[in-house]
């Protein structure tokens, strides 16, 4: 198996997004046109067809006609960071949860700022749903590809369809 990142860059309707990852599965999946651009790396390989179940599988969540990604993920990150992102696969499409639940589910409630932590590290945007955790009020709070974004996420899964309609600012 190949340890060589191998990416791609995909059109969405939130903007262009590139996924990363090796033979292993995805390592990353990063909006483009945020502050968290992720710029590939010179001994990265591009290659399209490489990547071509994952765009189809974003593509069709994007049109709300995929509720449940079925790809290889190999996030690279702390015992606990894993542990808070395979929490986040659990939340059903259309949930969100707040930091403390997770806290309080993993077995320490007074651990709702590193559950946030990690949460804002979440190296696979979207696939991991790191968008459907909110504050403990029901307010939006930070996302790696901007609160526009995060906002849009929830809608599609709230109404079956992206609010395109939205002027989305990035900056």
């Amino acid at each position: 198996m190949s340890e060589q990142t191998i990416f791609t860059v995909m059109a969405s309707p939130l903007g262009k997004i590139l996924l990363a990852g090796n033979d292993n599965g995805l390592t990353q999946v990063a909006f483009q046109d945020g502050k968290s651009a992720l710029l590939p790396r010179p001994n990265w390989r591009l290659d399209d067809a490489f990547w071509a179940t994952a765009v189809s599988q974003l593509t069709a969540y994007f049109a709300g006609e995929l509720t449940q990604f079925n790809l290889p993920l190999a996030p690279q990150g702390t015992s606990f960071q894993q542990q808070v992102w395979a929490y986040l696969q659990a939340i059903p499409y259309g949930r969100t949860t707040t930091y403390g639940t997770i806290a309080a589910e993993l077995g320490n409630p007074n651990a709702s700022r590193a559950v946030g932590a990690a949460n804002g590290r979440n190296p696979i945007a979207v696939i991991i749903p790191c968008h459907r955790v909110v504050g403990s009020d029901g307010k939006l709070t930070g996302y790696a590809g901007g609160l526009p974004i995060k906002e849009a996420l929830l809608g599609l899964e709230r109404n079956g369809r992206l609010d395109t309609g939205k002027q989305l600012s990035f900056f």
